[in-house]
């Protein structure tokens, strides 16, 4: 059943240098109804900082973490940063949590990847239970203990209970994942699932993951948005994007992004754009990425087009667009076709 769509702002990580406007993109989405402004983390800026700074520009819209890396912090780091931000912005905030890959986890962050989706579980469990209050925090799971009784600890470890009262016990909780089990893990621990790209046109893809979804469930898509008549031209950013992610974002043994593509129908172009893109020949692999499977992910082509092809993202069970495209025009464009 179609339904009405919220959108949101994806601004992502920094690159070589902060972007200089996302104060004033941050106060158009607003004054334009969005829903939401989102920021992530990489291995350079983090998802937090940016996001205090456009909540203290801004009165109403959210703020999430689309995502926050588990390694980068314990979960009771996390739970601090949430709750400080949450009271600071009046409760706006939606925290959105993700595992990373190995090449990140283990590479920056000196941690082991091995069994993600136990370690998501606990360290979901474990805000939960700060965010709660009800009782000094424990944990008996083996990748967070609390208290930590392992190596060198000095046995003096005691429960505790956060100082400070969060301001939402219920504060959101979402999970960024890809993978069939992941999916479905976000469905029954989550509030809400980001994923990096999903497809509305094949919906069987995600039918059994999301076969448990409960009722307020929300789902918060990143989709470029291209409004330009020369579809080609359009689809061309998208393009980009994907060989990168596909080619590159991961290990030529294990690409999260790679076996996505795989799993929507495009097995042999996602070994052949990943080939391309590790032998060094990234515009090739660019160039291998089918415009079929670009188009369908993306928001592209004329005003026209798009406004037809968003009854399919209505009929999705996809909640929310977070726009990739911070230009103004294409902004207030999608506030018109879509709000």
């Amino acid at each position: 059943m179609a339904k009405d769509l919220k959108l949101g702002i994806q601004l992502g990580y920094w690159g070589a240098q902060p972007p200089t406007n996302i104060i004033e993109v941050a106060q158009q989405a607003e004054s334009l109804g969005f829903d939401s402004v989102w920021t992530a983390e990489a291995w350079g800026s983090d998802a937090f900082t940016p996001l205090a700074w456009i909540g203290a520009h801004t009165q109403k819209v959210r703020l999430g973490t689309a995502v926050v890396q588990l390694s980068a912090r314990t979960p009771t780091a996390t739970a601090m940063a949430a709750l400080t931000l949450d009271h600071l912005s009046q409760g706006r905030v939606i925290l959105g949590l993700g595992v990373s890959g190995p090449q990140v986890v283990e590479g920056w962050y000196g941690e082991p990847f091995s069994k993600p989706l136990a370690r998501t579980r606990e360290y979901i469990s474990i805000i939960r239970k700060v965010l709660a209050r009800e009782e000094p925090v424990t944990n008996d799971g083996p990748h967070y203990p609390l208290p930590y009784k392992g190596e060198g600890s000095w046995g003096l470890g005691k429960p505790l209970r956060s100082i400070t009262h969060p301001l939402r016990a219920d504060l959101p909780i979402f999970m960024g994942a890809e993978g069939p089990k992941n999916i479905a893990l976000a469905t029954e621990i989550a509030d809400g699932w980001v994923p990096l790209y999903t497809n509305p046109f094949r919906p069987e893809i995600y039918a059994s993951s999301l076969a448990d979804m409960k009722p307020g469930f929300e789902i918060s898509q990143f989709v470029i948005v291209n409004i330009v008549d020369d579809l080609e031209a359009a689809l061309t950013p998208v393009k980009a994007m994907l060989g990168f992610y596909i080619g590159g974002m991961g290990a030529k043994s294990r690409n999260f992004h790679m076996e996505l593509m795989s799993r929507m129908g495009y097995e042999q172009e996602a070994h052949k754009i990943q080939e391309l893109f590790l032998d060094g020949k990234r515009a090739e692999a660019i160039a291998a990425v089918p415009d079929s499977f670009a188009d369908e992910i993306s928001l592209c082509g004329s005003k026209d087009r798009i406004k037809d092809r968003l009854d399919a993202w209505r009929e999705s069970p996809v909640t929310s667009l977070l726009l990739a495209n911070a230009d103004p025009a294409v902004m207030a464009t999608m506030a018109e076709l879509v709000l």
